[in-house]
């Protein structure tokens, strides 16, 4: 009874499980013109939803729909079975009316259980004039078509098109212009185009005055709808930076040349021309854009206070010790932690007034920080390493920590607290702060530099100083004629060996073989069937050729069978070798599919060519 009652309230929570990882998700378009058909989808993950009531679409028109479509799949890691399922149900709208419209939640039942989609909002523009960009441009320059695509691709053409210059723009925008020195400032390139845009090649110059840092965006670009002066554009923020003014004046950002490409549909085009000379009915053209100037002005920063950290933005500051109770010599962590956002990179590392008898080394940074709209926000981290020598009680003062805020436009001073460490007497003895007059045993050695006075008879030995006639002297008289000898000889038996071009031919015919069946690994991964048999039968004539010194012109079976059968070559690799090389030809030149066979050529091969060479 028990068991079925523990069977019945598990099978009840993974019910109630799989119920609240349920949901149904409302997905639809931001911003659409009036007459436009759009898709609006609800989909919920699970398979057993009933009565689905989609809501109203006040403000549209519905064309079509529902349109029920299901996915399903199954997943096995590491031994585990995963399965997902879903249901989406598509309804095809049209905008009748411009302004903003919102679709409501749709419902449906599942397990009893009444679940609820997201609702979305759709702005509605009136039409404005001409059409939109349909496709995405590519940031910088495109890989080269092939033979047959290149008949398909529109030709370019660099003559200026006749779209006028309000069909595609390019506008730059700061999101201030009045700053101080190290203030973030975002400069934003957007594109408006009602063209269809393809490729946009340009970059931002470098400034003088400005450190420059790029916003990661995505590399495809998604085209938005917007509304700009009455007209409806296809809009795409192109590149975004942030920029740190390094002086003061008016700094300007000059403008930048973009240069794009442009498809439209070509005008008078002749149909028999463009159906046996393969003249596409698109052409490209391309389109220079040019951005405004912007002028920033800046402002110096006023009167720096003492120890200022040459921060600027907003800012908070915070501090932490390992611990407030050590031994004599042992180490103590202070941390200093500044969050924020702003001009972080630029942050001078703090300075803390430790006590004197506190050994501190230089501070260890951690930066954890990213970039973002306003600037580098994040953390930065100042880690003190600090030892103290001798035993007592010391305060750590507190940090002081400056930078100048944008909001007020004045400095700010943030202060961490201090802290109280107590030192003890450490296992090897420590020096007390109140009496220097202990014995030598509480003198602990620093880096060496500090030892006792030794006292007692110190006896002296005199050194032996003379090297004339000694053994050292001979020795260096006659190591170098030893090794000039020895170099000299090994010299005359490398070129001897060298000058014989066939021990020399011989010796390099395996890595020559080796090569060629390199580059024949490479014609089989691309199935070049005829070069590759060619590329193998080189490469098993030349390695014979080069280690038994057969001449190109007696390279053939029965030449090549009695001079491995001389050179005691064992007669399971002749036969082999030169089946190998009947499959090569028979593949090259007999009729059926050579590439069912080239693997096991390539294998043979070279399991042959090694054979030979552990045989000659």
């Amino acid at each position: 009874m028990k068991r079925q009652i523990l069977t019945i309230l598990l099978f009840a929570i993974l019910a109630l499980q799989a119920l609240a990882d349920t949901t149904l998700r409302l997905s639809a378009p931001s911003t659409v013109e009036v007459g436009d058909k759009f898709r609006v989808q609800f989909t919920v993950n699970s398979q057993g939803g009933s009565h689905f009531t989609p809501p109203s679409f006040e403000g549209f028109d519905v064309i079509y729909g529902p349109s029920t479509s299901s996915q399903s799949s199954v997943q096995f890691i590491n031994g585990s079975m995963t399965q997902s399922s879903s249901v989406t149900y598509t309804y095809v709208l049209m905008a009748s009316q411009a302004g903003t419209f919102t679709v409501k939640p749709a419902s449906i039942t599942i397990d009893g259980k009444v679940i609820r989609s997201n609702s979305a909002t759709v702005k509605v523009l009136s039409n404005g004039q001409g059409g939109a960009a349909q496709s995405q441009p590519q940031q910088g320059g495109s890989s080269q078509p092939s033979q047959s695509q290149q008949q398909q691709q529109p030709s370019a053409s660099s003559s200026s098109s006749s779209a006028s210059s309000g069909d595609l723009f390019m506008t730059a925008t700061a999101s201030r212009t009045n700053v101080y020195e190290q203030e973030a400032i975002l400069l934003t390139y957007k594109i408006f185009t009602t063209l269809n845009l393809t490729q946009l090649d340009g970059k931002l110059p470098t400034l003088d005055g400005f450190q420059i840092q790029e916003m990661p965006l995505p590399r495809n670009k998604e085209f938005k709808l917007e509304q700009h002066n009455g007209r409806n554009y296809r809009t795409v923020i192109w590149s975004q930076y942030v920029l740190f003014p390094q002086k003061s004046g008016e700094l300007v950002i000059p403008s930048i040349t973009y240069e794009g490409l442009v498809v439209s549909p070509r005008r008078n085009i002749d149909p028999f021309d463009a159906f046996f000379n393969g003249v596409s009915a698109m052409q490209e053209t391309k389109r220079k854009i040019v951005t405004p100037k912007l002028t920033i002005h800046v402002s110096p920063l006023p009167a720096k206070p003492a120890g200022y950290s040459g921060a600027v933005g907003r800012f908070s500051v915070s501090s932490s010790v390992n611990t407030t109770e050590v031994n004599a010599n042992d180490a103590i962590t202070l941390k200093l932690l500044v969050k924020g956002s702003g001009n972080m990179k630029l942050i001078r590392t703090p300075e803390i007034a430790f006590p004197k008898d506190f050994e501190n080394y230089d501070a260890k940074i951690n930066d954890n920080f990213s970039l973002t709209q306003s600037g580098l926000s994040g953390t930065k981290e100042f880690e003190y390493l600090v030892v103290p020598r001798h035993a007592g009680t010391y305060t750590i003062p507190a940090a002081e920590f400056i930078y100048f805020d944008v909001d007020s436009k004045s400095y700010k001073t943030l202060t961490t607290e201090p802290y109280t460490i107590k030192v003890n007497k450490g296992k090897g003895g420590s020096v007390q702060t109140a009496d220097y007059s202990n014995s030598q045993q509480d003198v602990r050695q620093l880096n060496q530099d500090i030892r006792h006075i030794k006292l007692g008879d110190v006896t002296l030995l005199q050194g032996d100083h003379n090297l004339w006639g000694s053994h050292r002297q001979l020795l260096s008289y006659v190591l170098p004629v030893l090794l000039f000898i020895i170099a000299l000889v090994v010299g005359n038996k490398r070129i001897a060996a060298n000058n014989d071009k066939v021990r020399v031919r011989g010796r390099k015919a395996n890595k020559m073989a080796l090569r060629r069946m390199k580059k024949a690994k490479k014609l089989l991964a691309e199935r070049r069937q005829n070069e590759f048999y060619d590329e193998v039968l080189r490469a098993m004539l030349g390695y014979v050729a080069d280690k038994l010194n057969i001449p190109q012109e007696r390279l053939n079976k029965d030449n090549i069978q009695s001079e491995l059968t001389a050179s005691n070559v064992p007669q399971q690799h002749i036969e082999s070798f030169l089946k190998t090389m009947s499959d090569c030809e028979f593949a090259r030149y007999a009729p059926g599919d050579a590439n069912a066979n080239m693997e096991s050529v390539y294998s043979s091969a070279i399991n042959t060519i090694t054979q030979m060479e552990g045989s000659i």
